[in-house]
């Protein structure tokens, strides 16, 4: 599916002028239709799984208990 410059920022969540700043420099890919870029939204499909997979790793570290110190002494 392709998308405006409009309408893959507010897809992705940003602000036009950094959606615009991206195409230029390379980092989003484009197609250029005589009067707009178009923006295919299939290659987004690997940074969503990657944040999903970020989030899913966060969750874990944050559940995971903070073992006791063995070098802490009790001063009783």
């Amino acid at each position: 599916m392709y998308m405006t410059i409009q309408e893959t920022a507010a897809f992705l969540s940003m602000s036009e002028e950094q959606v615009n700043r991206y195409v230029l420099e390379g980092r989003i890919r484009t197609v250029h239709d005589g009067e707009q870029y178009m923006i295919n939204t299939s290659q987004f499909d690997t940074h969503f799984k990657q944040l999903e997979q970020a989030k899913h790793a966060l969750e874990e570290w944050r559940a995971t208990p903070i073992p006791d110190d063995v070098d802490i002494k009790d001063e009783d």
